[in-house]
């Protein structure tokens, strides 16, 4: 199998799939894994717990196909079809109205549904481990389109009150951003990240076809997953002793899919 996949996204791989897949089994009961539960209706085959068991080993079992993927090629097309299926179980339950928030219409309204669009970055690597032949726009559309939905959707979710309110715990204990706060108000911050996002995302559309803007696009949406980082260091509830990290770091560390889809992306067009 042609090789296309850089090292570094494995790595990023094997360290998120490890500190999810670790803290799911620490923790018992995850809100998403009941959610996706419950819309496809698998309440009686068995309970919470062993949902939540199988989640975790299914994160592990990608943290050593990874591992093992930077050596040994015959490992990585498992590794594809397992990051397909782990991403497109979650993301088929978007489907349910309990993803979205009622109170402002629905969709696309987005609310539990946040956390899980990012599996849209896991479903974007497996495809291109087991689909390394198409064209390279058609590759370097399936790397980017995940980072290109998140900016979109999560960053316009920002002009909206509920979500300016919502980043506020996280942006007051950033050193990179809570200066923000002391000259605009709570609204007028989020408003000002959202168009941030939104310009991100239009560079990133755009080094699809043109490679001059691969460099801004790469540097300015980058910046939103390493920063958002820099919220498990920051942030208080991220970490636990009796579970390594908390689902709000289960959120924050799904970023770094997005990261290795930008690391994709870059070798996309520097392989042109």
């Amino acid at each position: 199998m042609k090789a296309s996949i850089p090292t570094p996204v494995y790595i990023l791989l094997a360290v998120s799939s490890a500190l999810m897949g670790l803290s799911m089994l620490l923790m018992g009961d995850h809100r998403h894994i009941t959610l996706v539960i419950d819309f496809y209706h698998l309440e009686a085959l068995a309970s919470g717990a062993v949902f939540n068991v199988t989640a975790a080993v299914s994160f592990l079992l990608v943290t050593i196909f990874s591992l093992f993927s930077i050596k040994k090629i015959e490992c990585r097309k498992p590794l594809g079809v397992w990051l397909t299926i782990i991403g497109a179980v979650p993301l088929i339950a978007l489907f349910s109205s309990k993803m979205w928030i009622g109170s402002l219409g629905g969709f696309p309204a987005i609310g539990a549904g946040q956390g899980v669009i990012k599996y849209f970055a896991l479903l974007s690597v497996g495809l291109l481990i087991l689909l390394p032949h198409l064209e390279k726009t058609t590759q370097k559309a399936i790397a980017a389109f995940p980072v290109i939905l998140v900016l979109l959707w999560i960053g316009g979710m920002k002009f909206t009150e509920l979500e300016a309110k919502g980043i506020e715990s996280l942006v007051n204990t950033s050193p990179l951003m809570s200066w923000m706060y002391k000259i605009w108000d709570v609204q007028m911050t989020s408003n000002l990240i959202g168009v941030y996002d939104l310009i991100a995302m239009a560079l990133v559309i755009a080094a699809i076809f043109k490679r001059q803007f691969l460099l801004p696009a790469v540097l300015m949406s980058g910046a939103v997953f390493v920063v958002t980082q820099t919220f498990l260091f920051t942030a208080d509830g991220v970490f636990s002793a009796d579970s390594i990290v908390t689902t709000t770091g289960h959120f924050l560390i799904k970023d770094l899919w997005f990261i290795a889809n930008l690391v994709c992306l870059w070798k996309l067009s520097e392989a042109e």
